[in-house]
């Protein structure tokens, strides 16, 4: 071949490992766009909420099969765009595209039949099925147990994290699930052991251009069948993930797990009312239940104790105790400027109930 052909196969070629890198990890734009193996083959796949264990089992069949595809149609592809390589006619083409179409054709073929394999006997075979039937009882099949997760799944307190095309992490009432490109790592609540196993951190999130620091979790089952995996998270969502574990998460290597900016804020303003005077209700005022949350009693009152005199700054507040410290601090967080986290302490925000102006030193605990 002279020069200038091998250097626009080069060209095509390196075009070409772009194209596959972002078909196999495809990033925010090219979801957003709608370019995804889920996306394309959606009527193949079915919907995902009403069915997720047969959803994900056709999905990491699918996937297999166009990506053992790539290769070949590299072949057929690069057979178009260079003629004169006679690619269309094997015994003309030189030996290296020889053994790249033998290569090609035999990772489709051999993934084609894999996939046949695994879906004799309506998909028992597939592994993701096979794993099912370690987490059921001796009585029950692999389908039941997937029936209990499809239930668990359609409901909306399930915790998720992570982008659908990807790995991505689901804990409902009863599993953990942890789905990757071609297989769906699945453990009951009840036989896990939870340990976080070490943290990374980037200057730069993808998604917001700010500092991000990921966990990573290992999941060990007692259930000898099922094999041990790795969740990795962002540590925003660690707090929610705890909340909707059964299992206490053991953090051996005391591995410091970083606060949102509203979680930093909301510690440093109950520290700043723990140092507040406190209120003294008056004889026969009872405490109700937060209006917030409707879970805690309320145990804040607004008090003017600042020397703000000056007109729009704080004022006294005449309600009756109905808020939580928790509460109160969102409050205050939400009504401040998002773009300028450092002026939250020292600003104001109006009361909730009477829009009367305060600011932390005028938040009191009751003493009841």
């Amino acid at each position: 071949m002279s020069l200038v052909q091998d250097y626009s196969v080069l060209c095509f070629t390196l075009c070409y490992i772009f194209f596959c890198g972002l078909l196999i990890t495809p990033p925010v734009e090219v979801i957003s766009a709608g370019l995804t193996v889920q996306n394309i083959f959606s009527n193949v796949l079915g919907s995902e909420t009403i069915n997720f264990v047969y959803y994900h089992i056709k999905r990491s069949s699918v996937t297999l099969v166009v990506h053992s595809f790539l290769l070949l149609f590299y072949y057929i592809t690069l057979g178009w765009f260079q003629p004169q390589l006679q690619l269309y006619v094997p015994w003309k083409a030189a030996l290296q595209y020889q053994l790249v179409l033998a290569i090609a054709l035999t990772i489709f073929i051999g993934a084609c039949s894999v996939v046949y394999y695994w879906s004799r006997n309506n998909w028992n075979n597939h592994p993701i099925a096979t794993q099912l039937g370690y987490l059921g009882d001796s009585s029950s099949s692999w389908r039941s147990v997937a029936a209990s997760i499809n239930i668990e799944f359609r409901r909306i307190d399930k915790f998720t994290s992570g982008i659908p095309t990807g790995r991505r992490i689901i804990v409902t009432d009863s599993w953990v699930i942890k789905t990757t490109t071609y297989y769906v790592h699945v453990a009951h609540q009840r036989d896990i052991h939870l340990t976080l196993k070490a943290s990374e951190e980037h200057n730069i999130s993808y998604e917001n251009m700010t500092r991000v620091q990921f966990v990573h979790m290992d999941v060990n089952s007692v259930n000898v069948h099922i094999k041990p995996f790795t969740i990795r998270l962002n540590a925003l969502d660690y707090r929610d993930l705890k909340d909707k574990l059964q299992a206490p998460v053991v953090n051996a290597r005391n591995i410091v797990i970083r606060q949102s900016l509203s979680e930093q804020f909301l510690q440093a303003f109950a520290e700043q009312i723990s140092i507040n005077p406190v209120f003294h209700l008056p004889d026969g005022m009872e405490v109700d239940t937060c209006i917030g949350c409707m879970q805690k009693q309320s145990d804040i009152k607004l008090h003017k104790h600042c020397d703000a005199i000056e007109a729009g700054e704080c004022v006294q507040c005449y309600c009756r105790p109905m808020w939580c410290l928790e509460c109160m601090g969102k409050w205050f967080v939400s009504r401040q400027d998002q773009q300028r986290p450092e002026t939250w302490l020292a600003s104001r925000s109006p009361c909730p109930t009477c829009r009367a102006t305060f600011c932390m030193l005028d938040v009191c605990k009751i003493q009841l």
